[in-house]
């Protein structure tokens, strides 16, 4: 009689919880054609290209679009494009495999190295301001790890910058650039996780982080853009919103993550302090003496 009592109460219990759940928070439905997770670089280049296309686009994000990770940034883009020695492509295909250990995607390597030059000049003419050289062109700094014809020509210059702000600069002209576009923007809304319909995602949950209520996305396309999880480790130089929720929501799912045990601790960032001095330091040539 007791152990009735007992499944009885927990039954009563979980309707409780069920109604009051479904009662007690509202949830506000949207629907689009794609939805961005994150409001990087990355999100906001994407949400781009899904408007430009003409698809009904939102971006979800819990900070500001110029507050994301990207604007810290300092080195610049590499890119082949020759204006302070010649250069190729393939040579910069060269050093980022040799510079992976031969564990990178070489697909992903080759189509990156291939399309950066025409990337470069896209963000030109979005509106970057590049450092330049005295005749005009895009200043290409000397970094580590870059070489001419396949590390038999010397130190190769092929960093465009934008002095030691170039992610600075880069977020604030994707963002300026995106306002041209019909995109929607949901800002300090904290992505919880994704919707599932047996093995297909179907958009996202978010909260407002403002009233706390919840938001219900439902897209054909979903993008996760939602940065790394350095902040797992006690010394990065990540910001402390680089908490891993894409990575998290995607677990959740049952999804697949890739390659997750390859996490950049910088080689210029500072130990325990978690703070980052330019990596143009890694092509200087600095003398010290005790």
């Amino acid at each position: 009689m007791l152990f009735v009592k007992q499944v009885q109460s927990k039954r009563a219990w979980r309707l409780f919880l069920r109604r009051s759940i479904t009662t007690g928070y509202k949830i506000v439905d949207h629907t689009f054609d794609a939805v961005v997770v994150g409001a990087g670089g990355a999100g906001l280049r994407a949400a781009m290209g899904l408007a430009e296309g003409g698809m009904k686009t939102a971006v979800v994000t819990k900070l500001f679009p110029t507050r994301s990770h990207t604007v810290a940034a300092q080195g610049g883009i590499n890119a082949a494009l020759g204006n302070m020695n010649p250069d190729d492509w393939r040579w910069h295909f060269y050093d980022t495999v040799k510079g992976s250990d031969w564990l990178g995607d070489q697909d992903a390597i080759h189509y990156m190295t291939r399309e950066a030059p025409r990337a470069v000049i896209e963000l030109e003419n979005y509106g970057m301001p590049f450092s330049r050289t005295e005749s005009g062109k895009i200043y290409q700094r000397a970094f580590g790890g870059q070489s001419n014809d396949f590390g038999r020509g010397g130190q190769a210059h092929r960093t465009c910058c934008v002095a030691d702000r170039t992610g600075h600069s880069l977020l604030h002209t994707l963002y300026g650039a995106s306002l041209q576009y019909s995109c929607q923007y949901f800002v300090e809304y904290f992505a919880l996780d994704l919707l599932m319909d047996q093995e297909r995602c179907i958009g996202v949950i978010a909260m407002n982080l403002e009233d706390g209520s919840i938001h219900r996305f439902r897209a054909l396309n979903t993008v996760l853009a939602t940065g790394g999880y350095g902040r797992t480790y006690f010394s990065c130089t990540s910001a402390h919103t680089c908490t891993g929720d894409g990575t998290a929501m995607v677990s959740r799912a049952g999804l697949c993550n890739s390659d997750m045990e390859f996490v950049q601790f910088h080689p210029t960032g500072i130990y325990g302090a978690g703070c980052l001095i330019t990596e143009g330091s890694r092509g200087s040539v600095i003398f010290s003496s005790i």
